[in-house]
């Protein structure tokens, strides 16, 4: 039976349980019953710690991209006004 291990908090820990479990499901032929509870309980939980990371990565990316956006478009809307009021240049 495997040993009971502590629950991994950060990805890279929870990502190699899933690593580590799958393999061990792969290569197994006949899987231990005894094990495979554990096998579960402990691959669910590093799969809730590896979601929640790659979820809580694309809302900051995504936050990050819209800041970006508005500051592109508000530097191109000023650079926009400042043609506007180039005297040499009117725009008509």
């Amino acid at each position: 039976m495997t040993t009971p291990k502590k629950s991994s908090s950060n990805f890279r820990d929870a990502y190699q349980v899933l690593q580590k479990h799958a393999q061990t499901l792969r290569t197994s032929s006949e899987p231990n019953i005894d094990d495979l509870l554990d096998i579960v309980n402990e691959s669910v939980e590093a799969y809730k710690i590896c979601k929640q990371r790659i979820d809580a990565v694309e809302k900051a990316l995504a936050e990050a991209l819209e800041d970006e956006e508005i500051a592109g478009f508000t530097a191109a809307t000023e650079e926009d006004a400042d043609d506007d009021l180039d005297d040499d240049n009117p725009p008509f």
